[in-house]
């Protein structure tokens, strides 16, 4: 089911938001949708096509990541864009500390609106590039999506994550493919283990696939 708002199709949220999330974290989620809805393509972050799946390709989507982060844990999301998956995750799992990191002003400039809107207290933004905050950042856990392969991710992601984290990719049906691809970097960056997780997505017909690559300890 879809609204219609100037001819553009967004689609609604599913019911039984608050019976499942609690009515804290659904309202936020609501809100969330609706910056999105009312800002999201006159701010360039969500094109119109985007809208009519704005639930089940993006903000539930998101989720997945949640259920592998260990309570009080930090995290941090390269690339956040519009805000997915961080901003979810942030307003999910308040007691994760979670880190945006965003290299466009404009993105940076919607990621605070965004946190003040919402009231997000665990969450901080930083505005750089991924490859500036080696040895100088780092996560028990880090995120990205839509960024790149995992080839190309790994370098940008893994000096981020502390020793006997992980790197949690949202990815697609060729996620084996892309870990075959980055074999090389798996050992270069002391992944111990790379796994799929096949994720069913609450209020979604289908499921997503979550790439976790964990570093050693030491």
């Amino acid at each position: 089911m879809t609204n219609q708002n100037e001819d553009v199709a967004v689609q609604c949220a599913p019911a039984g938001g608050a019976e499942h999330f609690g009515a804290d974290v659904w309202a936020k989620l609501l809100l969330f949708a609706k910056l999105l809805e009312d800002e999201g393509q006159l701010r360039g972050l969500v094109g119109p096509r985007e809208m009519a799946r704005l639930w089940d390709r993006h903000i539930l989507n998101s989720l997945p990541i949640c259920e592998y982060l260990d309570k009080n844990s930090s995290l941090s999301d390269v690339g956040s864009g519009a805000g997915f998956p961080g901003v979810v995750i942030a307003v999910v799992r308040p007691d994760v500390k979670v880190y945006l990191i965003e290299t466009m002003e404009r993105r940076v400039d919607w990621l605070r609106y965004v946190v003040e809107k919402l009231e997000l207290r665990n969450v901080e933004i930083i505005h750089s590039r991924a490859e500036e905050l080696v040895g100088k950042h780092a996560t028990d856990y880090v995120t990205a999506r839509a960024v790149a392969a995992l080839k190309k991710l790994i370098p940008w992601t893994l000096p981020l994550t502390k020793p006997g984290g992980s790197l949690l990719a949202l990815k697609g049906g060729k996620a084996e493919q892309e870990i075959d691809d980055a074999i090389p970097y798996l050992k270069k960056y002391k992944v111990k283990w790379a796994d799929v997780h096949d994720v069913p997505v609450w209020g979604c017909d289908e499921g997503t696939r979550v790439v976790e690559l964990r570093k050693h300890a030491s």
